[in-house]
């Protein structure tokens, strides 16, 4: 994970966590002049709009005052979602069963885009079926992860 990131989620996960919400993850694109940054917050009886409004306006304040982003960015709050993203290890353990599509920073074997059914992880590692072969992907190299939802 990049110092920004970890700066980042060091600074916001305790206030979503003081406001009662489990801090997810987040994201932060950058876009030129104007960037995103994206938090992921979850609970057990789910999100709604307000919960997002409430935790936006706590991250904005911390944010204002800290200011630890040097160019403009939109701060959105937002539910994983049924296609939620993964960020550790111990999420990635939690969703072994999962189908998941990931993208890597380098290619693996040849590929860089890999879709099959999570095992769950080794050590560092996680572990992903796709027909009969297991990939073992370091955790580092792993650019994006997301659950692909099913239907069924």
């Amino acid at each position: 994970m990049a110092s920004k990131l970890e700066q980042l989620q060091d600074m916001l996960a305790p206030v979503v966590e003081a406001l009662g919400f489990q801090f997810w993850g987040l994201e932060f694109i950058s876009q030129g002049r104007h960037s995103l940054l994206r938090v992921f917050i979850d609970s057990e009886k789910g999100i709604y709009i307000d919960d997002c409004e409430a935790v936006s306006r706590q991250l904005s304040a911390v944010l204002d005052v800290d200011d630890p982003i040097s160019t403009e960015y939109t701060l959105e709050v937002s539910s994983p979602g049924m296609d939620r993203p993964l960020f550790t290890l111990a999420q990635y353990a939690a969703f072994a069963g999962e189908q998941v599509k990931i993208r890597l920073r380098t290619p693996f074997d040849g590929k860089r885009n890999i879709t099959g059914i999570l095992q769950g992880v080794e050590e560092e590692d996680v572990v992903v079926r796709v027909s009969d072969e297991e990939y073992l992907l370091p955790i580092d190299q792993i650019d994006k992860a997301n659950i692909v939802p099913n239907f069924d």
